[in-house]
C-alpha cells in the first residue's frame, strides 16, 4: 500500500480533526502517502484532492470541525456520479480509502464498493452515538458534555424564577444524546424516539413531583414521537397553566466545539487502527471500541442497527427523578 485517501462526511462531529490527525500520521510513519479529499463524496465526485503530510495536520487535534470540510452528497448515491468518483480515485492511484462519518457515509462506501475494489475502512463520526460496533462514536461525549453545560446554565434562570424547562436536543432517530446528558443533569424526565412518550402520564409526574423544587427540566429528543419541544411545552401548559413554562432549542452548538479529551483519544485511536487495518488486508468495515478494545465491524451490519437503549440506565432514571 502506497498511498491512502481519506474524508469527512455527513453531519461534522468534535474529533473528526483528531481522527484524521492521527490518519496521516500513521501513514507517514509507515511511508504511505496521504491525500485529503475536500467535501467528502462530493469532492470525490469533484476531484478536490490535495495532500496531506505531518505538517498539514499539526495543531488541528483541538479543534472542532473538520478541516477537510465535510457534505452530504445524493449525486454519489447514481450510477453517474460513483462513476466519475471512481475515476479520481483511480487517477490519483489510490490504495486505500478512510471514511469518516456516519449512517450515511458506511451506506455511501458500501453503495461505492460494488463498482470500487480498492479497500475501504470507516472510523464513526457522529454526535449521535447511534451505530452498532462502539461503544462511544467520535463527538458524541463533546455533544453531550456541551448540553449538559448549557443546561447547567438553564437551571441557574429556571431555579430563580420557579420555571418548567422544556430542552431540546439533537437526536432525530436515536435518544442517546438525551439519554446521557439528562441523567447528567438530573433531568425529571426525558423522552426519547425509543420510549413511548404519553404526556398525560408527564403531566401526572409534574404535578405529583415535590413541591418546593423549585426548578424542573424536561430534556426532548428532536425525534420525540410526541412532537418537538413546542409542541409538547404547548400541551403540558394547556394541562398545567400555573407553570411558567419556557422552551430552549440547543440546535447546532450541540456540534462544535473543541473535542473532549476522551474523545481526543478515542478519535486518535481509531484513526490509528483505521490505517493499520488497510494495511492488514481489512476492507468495508468500521473502526470501534468496543470494552476500551478496537473493534471491527461490517459496513452494513454497523449502518442497519442502532444502539439499544440501556435498561438499566431508563431504570436510574426513573428512580433519581423523584
Amino acid at each position: 500500500m502506497k498511498k491512502i485517501a481519506v474524508l469527512t462526511s455527513g453531519g461534522d462531529s468534535p474529533g473528526m480533526n483528531a481522527c484524521m490527525r492521527a490518519v496521516v500520521r500513521t501513514a507517514t510513519y509507515n511511508n504511505i502517502e496521504v491525500m485529503g479529499i475536500m467535501h467528502g463524496y462530493s469532492g470525490m465526485i469533484g476531484n478536490e484532492f490535495i495532500p496531506l503530510g505531518a505538517k498539514s495536520v499539526a495543531n488541528i487535534i483541538h479543534r472542532g470541525g473538520t478541516i477537510l470540510k465535510t457534505a452530504r452528497s445524493k449525486k454519489f448515491l447514481t450510477i453517474d456520479g460513483q462513476q466519475k468518483a471512481l475515476e479520481n480515485i483511480l487517477k490519483h492511484a489510490i490504495d486505500g480509502l478512510v471514511v469518516i462519518g456516519g449512517d450515511g457515509t458506511f451506506r455511501g462506501a458500501l453503495e461505492f464498493s460494488k463498482i470500487c475494489s480498492v479497500p475501504m475502512v470507516g472510523c464513526p463520526g457522529t454526535i449521535d452515538n447511534d451505530l452498532i460496533g462502539t461503544d462511544f462514536t467520535i463527538g458524541y461525549d463533546t455533544a453531550i458534555n456541551t448540553v449538559v453545560e448549557a443546561v447547567d446554565k438553564i437551571r441557574d434562570t429556571a431555579e430563580s424564577h420557579d420555571r418548567l424547562f422544556f430542552v431540546e436536543v439533537m437526536g432525530r432517530d436515536a435518544g442517546l444524546i438525551a439519554l446521557r446528558s439528562g441523567i447528567g443533569v438530573g433531568a425529571e424526565c426525558i423522552l426519547m424516539p425509543e420510549t413511548k412518550t404519553d404526556v398525560e402520564d408527564l403531566i401526572k409526574r409534574l404535578k405529583g413531583g415535590r413541591k418546593n423544587k423549585s426548578s424542573k427540566i424536561i430534556i426532548v429528543a428532536e425525534g420525540d414521537e410526541a412532537g418537538d419541544a413546542f409542541a409538547i411545552a404547548e400541551k403540558v401548559k394547556k394541562q398545567l397553566p400555573d407553570f411558567d413554562t419556557r422552551v430552549t432549542v440547543l440546535g447546532h452548538i450541540q456540534r462544535g466545539g473543541n473535542p473532549t479529551a476522551m474523545d481526543r483519544v478515542n478519535s486518535s485511536r481509531m484513526g490509528f487502527a483505521a490505517v493499520e487495518a488497510l494495511m492488514a488486508g481489512k476492507t468495508g468495515v468500521m473502526v470501534g471500541i468496543i470494552n476500551k478494545k478496537i473493534a471491527y465491524t461490517p459496513f452494513e451490519n454497523a449502518v442497519k442497527h442502532t444502539q439499544r437503549l440501556d435498561p438499566d440506565l431508563l431504570r436510574m432514571l426513573e428512580i433519581l427523578s423523584l
